[in-house]
């Protein structure tokens, strides 16, 4: 294994560290927020789950990422770095902005950049890369019309019930839906890097003729995320917590539960969904319950607009990568 291999696996493991500490902020923010957990109490719920999920959810999306976005054929080392540092890059200036944005979609971006560059169109599996793209839409709504769907039964199964009763009971309740939405943040998120890392091991010969996620690839990625989570992005809390919509533990619960189910689903199918859009749709959707005022749709656009920008933004950084690094070779 050359020391090129072995930066970009550290590289890869760094983007890993960066995608849990640019997420962390979902999977804590309506639990922190409904003031269950403290921010640092959270971090450390949140990480767990993270790092146990692929004991529960397999690891389809590390296939898809792997070898159902490019042809694995054309996957060499600079086409591994253009795509990390363009996820990179643009995981960092959406955090800095303060704006949720995909890194799965970033990922996407990144790979579907420098392969362009590198073999044009004819290099990207049509397939794997419209069903992607597609649920930058499903997803989040699929989280808005379970959250909502969650949040009508629960209001009125509990119709009866004092508010004092409802607030103490789903406090417990957010223990749960939170370990639930962070078992489904990791399960997907953490196989995306995984694919990225067994891609290049596939590409340089060194997984034989066939494609597989080797163990320690697959524990460092769980590791990596879960450590990123417990460092956390600060900076994005308020946006998902406060901005989109004000919550109560009850809300926090229907919305984790909602966004937890989606992350399920979209994972046993294999589609690296964003776990940031997933959960934005799920607390509009709750917000929503009580009337439509409660959403704060002027900070839900600016998010929109980032998601949109995701692909071609990370795209153009890693075709630049790209093309720099196979100059100066």
């Amino acid at each position: 294994m050359s020391l090129f291999i072995i930066f970009l696996i550290f590289l890869a493991l760094a983007f890993d560290f960066l995608n849990g500490f640019h997420d962390s902020a979902n999977s804590i923010a309506t639990i922190v927020s409904t003031r269950v957990l403290t921010p640092r109490q959270a971090v450390v719920w949140a990480a767990f789950f993270n790092f146990i999920a692929f004991l529960f959810l397999g690891l389809h999306v590390a296939n898809t990422v792997g070898k159902g976005i490019v042809d694995a054929g054309v996957i060499d080392p600079n086409i591994i770095l253009g795509t990390l540092v363009g996820a990179c890059a643009w995981d960092v200036i959406t955090w800095y902005l303060g704006l949720p944005t995909s890194s799965s979609h970033a990922l996407i971006g990144g790979m579907v950049g420098a392969a362009l560059v590198k073999a044009g169109p004819d290099a990207l599996v049509a397939r794997g890369i419209v069903k992607t793209v597609s649920f930058i839409f499903v997803s989040p709504m699929v989280g808005l019309a379970l959250g909502l769907a969650i949040g009508v039964a629960v209001y009125w199964i509990f119709r009866k019930s004092t508010p004092g009763s409802v607030d103490h009971l789903f406090r417990k309740g957010q223990l749960v839906s939170a370990a639930l939405y962070s078992l489904g943040h990791g399960g997907n998120d953490a196989q995306k890097t995984m694919g990225i890392i067994a891609v290049l091991l596939f590409s340089a010969g060194l997984l034989g003729d066939t494609f597989y996620v080797p163990f320690w690839v697959v524990i460092s990625c769980q590791a990596a995320i879960a450590l990123g989570t417990m460092f956390g992005g600060w900076r994005i809390v308020k946006t998902m917590g406060q901005k989109i919509a004000k919550l109560k533990p009850v809300d926090g619960f229907c919305a984790e539960t909602g966004a937890a189910v989606t992350l399920f689903l979209s994972t046993l199918l294999g589609v690296p969904v964003s776990t940031t859009h997933t959960i934005t749709g799920a607390i509009m959707g709750v917000g929503s319950l009580r009337r439509m005022s409660a959403v704060r749709w002027g900070v839900a656009g600016r998010i929109v607009w980032a998601w949109i920008l995701t692909i071609p933004g990370a795209a153009v950084i890693s075709a630049g990568t790209y093309w720099l690094a196979t100059l100066l070779q």
